[in-house]
């Protein structure tokens, strides 16, 4: 009598026509059951910030007519201005800025910086060198248009071995001129430890405890929904970030947000159209349903974009690589880098991560000298919305410590295939084996 397949058995199957090798599937069953415990905090942390959207979209009335879109100016876009009022209520700030005109992450903090700094201010970074590419934002690296070409200076503060905050050069640092600090939360192309939101807030008030006048403004991107607390929670006057990341739940085609004081979002409001217009202007060009139920999803999204981190990092600690975070810190982001130490890892890995995609799996991701970026650079993104990174992706710079950047999966279990394939397309290659 023929036995009736399992769930197990069938699943297995399916990675095998995946071209994922049953010495793989065995591998990563046996990690996912180790993991459990710590998947199960996670999705406690999810229910919380789902139950935090819905009772801001709640108070603030959230109705189908807010759906519909406008065009040309927008002056009466009551879906836009509702959409930013539930932002303001889920990062507990007095107000947001969330607009499809905003085409990036790096593009939010811009229009957070022009629009609150003047000739003659500091910014400082107190977290260590920003994201590459706002490098030519800052004047960093030369560029046309960059803050230090409208009189703006800048300072930075690099962390401490142990990756927290250097509160004495931070003090030394700090001059009358000093306008605004920033801290990104996350560690862009660095291999150091996320911040924690804990750790953010004492930065924050220990500035505000040298100047209260100083704007402390937190690059978010990647961080939110990780936590039951944001920034602004703890005292951050502005956070920024991007809704094809976290809170855009995959469903965001575009955009960003800045959440912050009152004034602090009018000033970077001004910078995104012209001064006297602001907010009042800005079409939402029939998004926002997108951008509401993006939101409304951020949570589980990035619960499981975080599962699969997770995931990612034991299975690569395990192989013998150095992962940052380790497999069993606490996590502050989706984001997990693996050090390879030769380009050929990074490469066989973002193909790994490609071939997992549901779209352009066909397409094999090379290097190439993206604007931005002062190296060559790999991305794998295979998206529903071009450079999604909340969906499956990996990215890397090709220069030391050759490691790999990964993140997001609508799914935990889209996350979990990814990790498979790069792992099965490391092997092949006699780049590593499981023992």
């Amino acid at each position: 009598m023929k036995m009736k397949k399992t769930i197990q058995e069938k699943t297995n199957e399916i990675y095998e026509k995946l071209s994922i090798s049953r010495e793989i599937v065995e591998f990563s069953d046996r990690i996912t059951d180790e993991l459990k415990e710590r998947f199960d905090n996670i999705d406690k942390i999810a229910e919380y910030n789902q139950m935090k959207v819905i009772k801001a979209m709640q108070d603030n009335k959230v109705g189908e007519m807010h759906f519909e879109g406008s065009t040309g100016y927008g002056y009466t876009d009551t879906g836009r201005d509702t959409l930013e009022a539930v932002y303001a209520g889920v990062f507990n700030t007095e107000d947001a800025l969330v607009r499809p005109q905003i085409a990036c992450g790096t593009h939010a903090i811009t229009v957070a910086l022009f629009g609150n700094l003047r000739p003659g201010d500091e910014m400082l970074y107190i977290s260590g060198k920003p994201y590459d590419t706002l490098e030519e934002v800052i004047g960093i690296r030369k560029s046309s248009g960059s803050l230090a070409e409208y009189g703006i200076s800048y300072g930075q503060v690099d962390l401490l071995d142990d990756g927290s905050f250097d509160y004495e050069g931070i003090k030394a640092k700090i001059s009358k001129k000093t306008k605004l600090v920033a801290i990104q939360r996350s560690k862009g192309y660095a291999t150091r430890p996320t911040l924690s939101v804990k750790e953010i807030g004492e930065a924050v008030k220990f500035v505000k405890s040298i100047r209260d006048d100083i704007i402390v403004m937190v690059d978010n991107c990647y961080g939110e929904f990780v936590d039951i607390i944001e920034p602004s929670d703890l005292g951050a006057d502005m956070i920024a970030g991007s809704l094809i990341k976290n809170p855009g739940g995959g469903l965001a085609p575009i955009g960003g947000y800045i959440a912050g004081t009152k004034k602090c979002v009018e000033n970077a409001s001004y910078r995104l159209t012209t001064p006297g217009l602001g907010k009042e202007v800005g079409a939402s060009l029939g998004v926002n349903r997108s951008l509401f139920q993006g939101l409304f999803l951020a949570p589980t999204v990035t619960a499981g974009a975080l599962k699969g981190a997770i995931f990612a990092a034991n299975v690569y600690e395990r192989l013998g690589f150095k992962v940052i975070p380790d497999s069993i810190e606490e996590r502050h982001d989706i984001i997990q880098a693996v050090e390879f130490g030769s380009p050929e890892g990074v490469i066989e890995f973002c193909r790994g991560i490609q071939a997992a995609a549901p779209v352009d799996s066909y397409v094999v991701p090379e290097p190439w000298a993206m604007p931005g970026y002062d190296s060559d650079v790999i991305m794998a993104a295979g998206a529903f919305v071009s450079g999604s990174s909340i969906e499956l992706s990996a990215d890397g710079p090709i220069k030391p410590p050759y490691a790999v950047y990964f993140q997001g999966g609508l799914t935990w279990y889209h996350a979990k295939l990814g990790i498979m394939k790069s792992l099965q397309r490391l092997i092949d290659a006699n780049i590593c084996k499981i023992n």
